[in-house]
């Protein structure tokens, strides 16, 4: 990416320093499905080329694949990661990597009946050493010490959709969000652990303001004075009210706001979310009804109070599916169907915001 790019997406992001941004592009060609980040590390799940681990202090790559030999498949979902293992989801099963022996191992699930072992969310509780796996059916808990596995079967009045989880989110130290095909879960942790505490949201209440005829979420972005819900686009000529997409605001006093394509949004399906400063960046798509195909349509910016919306145009950046973003204080990542793209962001932005 040259620089007159660069400069035009500094002044979109209003970013305060040019000289402190950059653009760099990763394992070319490569799906990406998920990204997090443990310490100085970021890991990274592909649907085609395995797992990957990086250092962003020293600039090194790290790859677990069949083509490296350490692993058995090179599909995976979602990735998470402690200073012992690596968990990566797949369509067969949770795949563990030993830090100590540096060997794969992978556990199978018995419940949760055809597609029990797809995979499809992970995120590890550093501070109760507890990893939470979303799976195609079920949400289940490893106690990492112990070495123990939990189900918890989230079906909501018969309807399988509400236990197909997509995402999981940690909002503070005591509650998560579990995303699903149809609605959203919130567990509140207690100092006992018993994990009874549940609660369930969906659009037949007065929750996603009532629109649609499904809700399906697709990830979760918790902030102190709202939580911020990305949904999937799933439209046909007749039925446009399938899975009607856009972003979904609760302020956490049960008031919601939609963000949509009438409010500018390139498009109404969203794969994920992340903050940065007083931004919300979107990774967008548009479904097409008839063709029923997903088009990338880039990113968003909006601002986290006003909630104004600005497009980042693809003739800018050659982004168009952001299909998992993260930022870890100074780059943003942008994993796409084709690469993972590294944007340089100046610290002043993260700590004080656009102005």
């Amino acid at each position: 990416m040259n620089k007159i790019k660069i400069f035009l997406l500094t002044l979109i992001l209003n970013f305060s320093s040019l000289s402190q941004s950059d653009v760099r592009v990763y394992l070319d060609r490569a799906l990406i499905t998920d990204i997090k980040q443990d310490r100085d590390f970021l890991l990274v799940a592909t649907y085609g080329q395995g797992i990957y681990e990086y250092s962003i202090k020293d600039e090194v790559w790290k790859n677990f694949s069949t083509k490296s030999g350490d692993i058995n498949s090179d599909l995976f979902h979602c990735v998470a990661s402690s200073e012992e293992f690596i968990w990566a989801g797949s369509n067969e099963g949770l795949h563990i990597y030993n830090r100590k022996s540096k060997k794969w191992t992978v556990k199978k699930f018995l419940e949760g009946g055809e597609f029990g072992n797809w995979i499809r969310a992970l995120y590890y509780d550093k501070k109760r050493n507890l990893l939470w796996i979303g799976r195609f059916s079920n949400v289940t808990l490893l106690d990492v010490k112990q070495n123990a596995y939990r189900e918890f079967n989230r079906t909501i009045s018969n309807n399988s959709k509400t236990n197909n989880i997509n995402t999981i989110s940690a909002d503070g130290d005591s509650v998560i969000w579990f995303g699903a095909e149809f609605g959203v879960h919130k567990l509140v942790l207690d100092s006992k652990n018993q994990f009874n505490n549940w609660t369930y949201f969906n659009n037949k209440s007065r929750a996603f303001l009532t629109e649609g005829d499904m809700v399906s979420v697709s990830d979760i972005l918790p902030t102190k004075s709202s939580i911020w819900f990305a949904t999937d686009e799933f439209i046909t000529r007749d039925n446009p009210q399938y899975n009607i997409g856009g972003i979904y605001i609760n302020n956490r006093k049960f008031d919601w706001k939609r963000i949509s394509k009438s409010d500018g949004l390139a498009g109404n399906g969203v794969f994920c979310l992340t903050r940065i400063g007083n931004n919300v960046i979107a990774g967008l798509y548009e479904f097409d009804p008839i063709k029923k195909t997903e088009t990338g349509k880039g990113l968003a910016v909006i601002n986290l109070t006003t909630h104004k919306v600005n497009n980042i145009s693809q003739e800018i950046i050659k982004i168009s599916e952001a299909r998992s973003i993260h930022f870890d204080g100074i780059n943003l990542w942008i994993g796409t169907s084709s690469g993972l793209i590294r944007v340089k962001i100046s610290n002043k932005l993260a700590r004080w915001g656009v102005r």
